[in-house]
């Protein structure tokens, strides 16, 4: 038998896609060697500190910030959206409590196609309506999932409160403060969009296919639930935990990680060059939470670590490194911290297929063969 290597006629990409522009957006933009984030022309800044999630819902799925009429309706399909149907109550019910929430989360999103009358309808107006309803029903499943594990029936979602206020109150079983919600609510609009990540595009390539919303959200989940994509604000909230236990010196115990060149969680960005701007201002909003729940412990830890690390490696804290500590003060459950991830980007997810399919083309794009080529099998 003999064998050769061949050599692709198209030059490989690289690693991981890296650098290559797949296709055309008008959604988002991201500048990483300026530490900017805009969403539709908003930079991040603007839209955080002034927005709600509701309206930068509004923002992605429309082109523009809804004026007052808009915004009130798009309140109203949310609150009417919310209930789940009985029979995906079943299945997280007979869910196992030590369940991972991602996987839950997927399997309760694919289950709602079942029960959605428009889940083949790919009209405009159909998409955009399930766009909503997936929006008003994630904060729900995850809600239910978590209070059913815990032994506790699930709450009914409050009509005339945000998406915000209403998981921390289907979560808790209280309302939440006002800072509570601000900034829960500022979280959910910084991790709304981010481009072409890697959940984005697997939903971009589902729905490229004209398959429906609910296939390409599952898919969109899934790749989210990847440790190399989501779950970093985990990693830094077991970082803090560890501290903590351990009654060490946040800064000692910094430089005693980087003295045996272990890796600090929550720094450096793979798109961003400088400071992520979503840190900044989840930095801010963190103190003034802290001290509306007397509980300043995870912010002043953050603080020493970021102010160590940026000192010794001149690195910078990202959005996970601050929304870590954010879900720790609110003291959701670590394991929902991805989960959360997805309640926010649902609307990016969204955006991106209603996009998608204004002039859809299937993605196929091509693999440059690296193999063997001239083998034989001396049989002829």
């Amino acid at each position: 038998m003999s064998e050769s290597n061949s050599k692709p006629d198209t030059p490989p990409a690289g690693a991981g896609l890296e650098g290559v522009v797949a296709l055309g957006t008008e959604i988002c933009d991201i500048d990483g060697q300026k530490g900017k984030l805009v969403y539709r022309g908003y930079e991040i800044e603007d839209l955080a500190r002034n927005c709600t999630f509701e309206e930068v819902s509004y923002l992605l799925w429309n082109k523009e910030l809804p004026n007052r009429e808009e915004l009130s309706q798009l309140n109203r399909a949310l609150a009417a959206e919310r209930i789940l149907p009985p029979m995906v109550h079943d299945v997280l019910a007979m869910t196992p409590e030590d369940a991972n929430p991602m996987a839950v989360l997927r399997t309760a999103v694919s289950a709602l196609a079942l029960f959605d009358s428009q889940a083949d309808d790919m009209s405009p107006a159909a998409n955009y309506q399930k766009a909503i309803r997936l929006t008003a029903r994630i904060p729900t499943i995850l809600t239910a999932f978590d209070r059913r594990r815990r032994g506790l029936e699930p709450l009914h979602p409050l009509r005339d409160r945000s998406t915000a206020a209403n998981f921390l109150y289907m979560l808790h079983g209280e309302e939440p403060g006002e800072a509570a919600e601000r900034t829960f609510d500022a979280c959910l609009v910084l991790h709304a969009e981010h481009g072409l990540n890697a959940s984005t595009f697997a939903a971009r390539v589902i729905g490229a296919t004209l398959s429906d919303v609910y296939s390409a959200i599952s898919g969109a989940i899934g790749a989210l639930k990847g440790p190399l994509h989501g779950g970093a604000n985990i990693k830094v909230m077991e970082m803090l935990a560890e501290i903590d236990r351990s009654g060490s010196d946040p800064a000692q115990w910094v430089l005693e990680k980087l003295r045996n060149k272990e890796r600090i969680m929550g720094f450096g960005h793979r798109v961003y060059k400088t400071l992520d701007p979503r840190a900044a201002i989840l930095r801010e909003m963190t103190d003034a939470l802290s001290s509306e729940r007397g509980s300043r412990k995870w912010y002043d830890m953050s603080i020493v670590i970021m102010e160590t690390v940026e000192k010794e490696k001149g690195l910078y804290p990202n959005v996970d490194f601050f929304s870590a500590s954010v879900y720790g003060t609110l003291e959701i459950p670590t394991d929902l911290f991805t989960p959360i991830f997805a309640l926010s980007r649902i609307t990016g997810w969204t955006a991106h297929l209603l996009e998608q399919w204004v002039d859809n083309r299937l993605i196929r794009p091509r693999a440059a063969y690296s193999g063997p080529t001239g083998k034989s099998t001396g049989r002829g």
